[in-house]
């Protein structure tokens, strides 16, 4: 059974072997945590544009991509917090749009083979969430009038997407699950 806990820590520090980064089918990165992601993981970033901009990186599909680590030189980590895998999310279409939830319930089917796969066969143990990008609320000034022009519901965090994530992911065996939130939101 996988246990899942909300947290305020920073998600680059994070410990976890599978980085989960949900991100739009376009190839925009906004965020600023993304955009470090970009400078800290360019294999990452370099697979993840080439399927943008290839087309065979859709809304509701994941790609998961297995880092190359350095292992001498000034990449080299010797903390061994750095991720060994990453899970790119195509949860919305564009950085600015809120997203839908029929396209978060296909992410998250898309990845739930990939988790198995890498519980198993792989060992992994930990994994991080960033849910930032997930929390349409913190993008933009206006985002209740652009979405109201595009006639779709802003997902609420507490009622919505949280238990959309616990029902995907609770019966994933022996992991542990960090979804790190933004500090406005309370831990519960």
């Amino acid at each position: 059974m996988a246990r899942i806990s909300l947290t305020h820590e920073p998600i680059l520090r994070s410990q976890a072997g599978l980085l989960i980064l949900p991100v739009s089918d376009d190839g925009s990165v906004l965020d600023p945590v993304l955009a470090r992601c970009k400078t800290l993981y360019p294999d990452n970033y370099l697979a993840y544009r080439r399927a943008c901009i290839d087309g065979g990186f859709k809304v509701g599909q994941c790609l998961v991509t297995k880092r190359q680590l350095e292992q001498s030189g000034l990449g080299a980590n010797s903390t061994n917090n750095q991720p060994i895998y990453i899970a790119n999310l195509a949860a919305t279409d564009h950085p600015y749009h809120p997203i839908r939830k029929r396209w978060l319930v296909e992410t998250l089917q898309s990845l739930q083979p990939e988790l198995i796969r890498l519980i198993r066969y792989d060992g992994l143990r930990r994994i991080a969430l960033l849910a930032r990008p997930l929390i349409y609320a913190e993008y933009g000034q206006d985002t209740d009038n652009a979405a109201a022009q595009m006639r779709v519901p802003i997902l609420d965090w507490q009622t919505e997407i949280l238990p959309m994530l616990t029902k995907a992911w609770q019966d994933l065996p022996k992991v542990r699950i960090d979804i790190h939130v933004p500090k406005g939101i309370e831990l519960t």
